[in-house]
Order: C-alpha cells, then sequence, then structure tokens
C-alpha cells in the first residue's frame, strides 16, 4: 500500500506509550495497535485529530506516501 503510516516514529520521538496513548485518544489498544502496524484500512478525522492534538504533530508526520 503506497500509504505507509508513521505513527510508531511520531510515538518514539515523543517517548510515549501504546498504552498511554490510547488512553488519551479513546480509543483502544488493539485498534491504535492496528493503526500504527499499517494494518488499518481506514483511520476517522477525528480519531487523527485526537492523535495529532496528543503528539502535538500535524496528520502529514503520520501519514506518508510512498511511490511504487
Amino acid at each position: 500500500m503506497p500509504i505507509v503510516v508513521r505513527l510508531d516514529r511520531v510515538m518514539a520521538d515523543r517517548k510515549i506509550l501504546l498504552k498511554d496513548l490510547a488512553e488519551e485518544v479513546g480509543i483502544s489498544n488493539v485498534n491504535l495497535s492496528k493503526l500504527k502496524t499499517g494494518k488499518a484500512v481506514a483511520i476517522r478525522f477525528s480519531t487523527l485529530e485526537a492523535i495529532c492534538k496528543a503528539l502535538d504533530c500535524q496528520p502529514g508526520d503520520l501519514l506518508e506516501y510512498e511511490y511504487d
């Protein structure tokens, strides 16, 4: 898939654990883990907004387009 999720990189930079981010954002560990590993097929804008707010980042910091 040409859209790559860089959530793991941003979380490492901010030194935040998956369970802590999931709690702050208000989603389950499982759903956040799917997003982090790139296994999610969709993300709600409200969830993206909450993640960006919690990590103090922009959506472009989390999502990247890679050419084939």
